[in-house]
């Protein structure tokens, strides 16, 4: 079924799994825990004992170690989810034969959220480990000249994301929680803190630019600045009556939403 020319398949002789699981064997090794002291009032008086110290208890067998690094392997090289490699291994007799399966197995390897425990068991330094070795083996088949590697070209464009406007109806929604809540932390009284009308404007202006609706959305972001507004006034009168510290913190969140 597999042509053994296939890059996988010429990659899956070339790895070298002994050194690579050599190591990474540290990072697997069970955790020796410090645990913690009390202090414990028995019979005999008062006594330090120290809880939850040793070895970290023997838990399932681990998944076959070249399994689960090469999940992490295709998982980047494909650019698949966690869910999204543990489908497609399901199904693609080349992943399988990559991974060290001698029969083709149509079923998962493993619950996706083992490849997230996996990656952060092993850390950056594993990570890193694995690029080291596979850059050695595409050396070695001289598939990457050694000249290719002494320029490093890293992009460093920037692309903002999700940057909202300063009359965004979220951020006019934040600004309202963001007022709110310190208040009552410092126990000011405010007559009323919209949160049921701001969660509904806040709805209300999203469905409309949803469906480019621009004239209808003004409406309830002109209500979502009056409320703003009420706020802010209600707690300037209030906030002469408090303390220093807290009054500096308040007046910073009312410069903000200001």
């Amino acid at each position: 079924m597999i042509d053994l020319r296939h890059p996988l398949g010429v990659l899956a002789s070339q790895f070298p799994w002994q050194q690579i699981e050599a190591s990474l064997a540290k990072q697997l090794a069970r955790k020796v825990k410090v645990g913690r002291s009390i202090q414990e009032v028995g019979l005999f008086g008062s006594q330090t004992v120290v809880l939850g110290a040793g070895l970290s208890n023997a838990s399932r067998p681990r998944l076959p170690f070249r399994l689960m690094v090469l999940l992490l392997y295709l998982k980047h090289s494909y650019n698949e989810s966690d869910g999204g490699v543990v489908e497609r291994w399901s199904e693609t007799p080349t992943w399988q034969y990559f991974s060290g399966m001698d029969y083709f197995e149509h079923r998962a390897p493993c619950d996706p959220g083992l490849i997230g425990k996996f990656r952060k068991l092993i850390g950056e330094e594993g990570v890193e480990e694995l690029l080291a070795k596979t850059i050695a083996v595409a050396v070695n088949l001289k598939l990457i000249s050694k000249k290719a590697l002494e320029t490093v070209v890293v992009d460093t464009t920037v692309q903002p994301r999700a940057v909202a406007h300063p009359t965004d109806s979220r951020l006019l929604e934040v600004c309202r929680a963001k007022l709110v809540g310190p208040a009552k932390a410092a126990g000011m009284a405010l007559k009323q803190t919209f949160a049921k009308e701001g969660k509904t404007l806040t709805r209300q202006a999203l469905e409309y630019a949803h469906v480019k609706q621009f004239r209808r959305m003004k409406k309830p972001l002109r209500r979502q600045r009056t409320i703003v507004e009420k706020l802010m006034r209600g707690m300037q009168t209030k906030i002469g009556t408090l303390a220093q510290s807290i009054k500096d913190m308040l007046q910073a969140n009312l410069t903000k939403a200001q």
